[in-house]
């Protein structure tokens, strides 16, 4: 068989081709399981070595130049293509982008960010702390030993294994342990906001096992309530915008501050666009139409705790607080279900999610959106 004529034929057949189906026709004639130069292999093994010696290398090379051929002219044939409906497309520019979907800020992330920038004004550092805490700063330093009965207010998460120097290893209940470990690192005077993850087993509509909170410590000379009360005052009007919230304090007791007190703030119930009534913060909970709302809890740092962070509480004094960040963005941003805050449904994070380019700012307003 003249090789030399059939390589000659066929890629002249191949180089006629005028669209990716003709060639992929010729693919299946030459090169298929039934196509002729697949036949030719066939034959190789019913001849005999010196005929298998001189044929082989001459299918073979067939073979080779055929597939080269038909791999260039596809490759030919494609560009034409693109070049042909790159000439024939047009974008208009002028026209507005698609809509694409799109990412929001979590509310969460974003009261963080508002208390961040209010806290900052006054002069507060923020300061974090690890999650997995161990049962000395996350209870004994914080005047909470082992037999305390208010150890059965935290439903805490422990590990079977302890650290290093056989203390209890636990997710922590609070972020007050970062308080501890900012006065035993630096020292005072010390101003700082402790926001993040806290852990507790407990579950509702106004609970879950993971949730947020802010602490503050201030440590200096001469601190007294009247100062915990300017700075929760400040604070809150900032960050719900608005100048007629008013506090009432009530005595209460936490076992790391002395004396201790609960903060309650004025509301009033305002119907919504639903015809459910909401509670809106300001004004005195005594006026007509009025009521109090216990929104967090503080006092005065207690001396045991001042000594557990290494530093004299006859010479120290100071004041602390704590809030749930996520009642706080609950309370301003008007959800209702805690639990829909880790859900992960994208409708309810498009509804209050908040865009990136929403940074807050004293100026502009912590809460304003774009």
């Amino acid at each position: 068989m003249d090789h030399a004529a059939t390589r000659e034929e066929a890629l002249a057949r191949i180089a006629a081709a005028q669209d990716l189906g003709a060639l992929e026709g010729l693919r299946v004639e030459f090169l298929g399981k039934q196509g002729s130069i697949s036949g030719l292999l066939k034959t190789l093994g019913a001849m005999s070595p010196d005929e298998r010696q001189v044929a082989g290398p001459q299918i073979h090379a067939l073979r080779e130049a055929v597939t080269e051929a038909l791999g260039a002219r596809k490759a030919a044939l494609e560009s034409a293509a693109l070049e042909a409906q790159l000439a024939s497309e047009t974008i208009d520019l002028s026209l507005p982008a698609p809509e694409a979907p799109r990412g929001t800020i979590h509310p969460v992330s974003q009261v963080m960010d508002e208390l961040a920038e209010i806290f900052a004004d006054m002069g507060f550092a923020v300061a974090t702390g690890p999650e997995i805490e161990d049962d000395w700063h996350n209870f004994t330093a914080l005047n909470i030993p082992e037999s305390h009965p208010a150890r059965a207010m935290h439903d805490t998460f422990y590990f079977p294994d302890k650290d290093g120097q056989g203390r209890d290893m636990l997710l922590r209940t609070h972020t007050s342990p970062v308080q501890i470990r900012a006065m035993l690192q630096q020292g005072a005077p010390i101003r700082i906001i402790a926001p993040g993850r806290v852990y507790r087993s407990d579950s509702d509509a106004t609970h879950t096992p993971m949730f947020h909170q802010v602490e503050g410590l201030v440590i200096d000379k001469g601190i007294t309530l009247g100062h915990l009360k300017w700075t929760l005052e400040t604070f809150l009007k900032a960050y719900f915008e608005r100048e007629d919230i008013v506090l009432r304090l009530r005595p209460s007791y936490f076992p790391f501050t002395e004396p201790s007190v609960e903060v309650d703030v004025g509301f009033a119930l305002v119907s919504g666009p639903d015809g459910k009534s909401r509670r809106v913060l300001g004004g005195s909970g005594d006026d007509p139409g009025h009521g109090w709302m216990e929104l967090l809890g503080s006092g005065m740092v207690n001396r045991k705790v001042i000594a557990a962070g290494g530093l004299d509480p006859d010479e120290w004094q100071g004041f602390a607080f704590g809030v749930g960040v996520d009642r706080l963005a609950m309370l301003k941003y008007g959800m209702d279900d805690l639990r829909a805050f880790f859900d992960g449904d994208v409708r309810w994070l498009a509804h209050y999610g908040f865009s990136p380019l929403d940074v807050p700012t004293l100026s502009a307003g912590v809460g304003a959106r774009a």
